[in-house]
């Protein structure tokens, strides 16, 4: 089975992500270039990814709830091993590209505590920041990966531009931050 979903871009300026059933891209699989909030319809379980173009957030559940999980161009011939929902994914997203990345982080809730502004990759946040904690942030410009330890490892969660009070707001279940780099650098 393929079916591919076309936002009318020429094919070389396509996002594009292809979703295996089987590892080692074996089985079935679905083609999508554009952002999809239910593709349970399309696959019953996911073996094995391989991104084309773009870089894209999938998700645990539908409408782009549950874990996160960031892809930058590439094959993913074991996908179940590289993340922490395994093997169901049930939304995706591209992140749009976009050339000035800049961030605030707070170190309490509602924009309080100690601010640091930032337009780089921050492999160490506790080396940068002094904090092992972001409560909050402002995504000012660009599209932001945090990850929950240091070296972008661990559980991701992406951030678009706009205001995040509280942690939980980029879906997180606590405040620790132990990396986050720019989304718009991995092509």
């Amino acid at each position: 089975m393929t079916t591919v979903l076309s936002k009318g871009l020429n094919w070389s300026q396509r996002e594009k992500i292809i979703f295996y059933e089987d590892r080692n891209f074996g089985g079935r699989f679905y083609e999508c270039d554009t952002d999809s909030s239910d593709l349970i319809s399309f696959f019953n379980r996911c073996g094995s990814i391989r991104v084309e173009h773009g870089n894209w957030i999938i998700y645990e559940f539908p409408n782009f709830g549950g874990y996160q999980y960031f892809l930058k161009r590439g094959e993913y011939p074991d996908f179940n091993k590289s993340i922490c929902f395994g093997d169901s994914i049930r939304s995706c997203r591209i992140i749009p590209q976009h050339g000035t990345c800049r961030i605030r982080v707070y170190e309490k809730e509602d924009f309080k505590g100690q601010m640091m502004e930032f337009t780089e990759d921050c492999p160490q946040v506790y080396e940068k920041f002094n904090h092992h904690n972001i409560s909050s942030c402002n995504v000012v410009e660009g599209h932001w990966i945090f990850y929950d330890e240091p070296n972008y490892k661990g559980c991701h969660y992406y951030l678009r531009p706009g205001e995040y009070k509280r942690y939980n707001d980029w879906g997180a279940v606590s405040s620790r931050v132990g990396s986050f780099r720019r989304a718009s650098d991995f092509n």
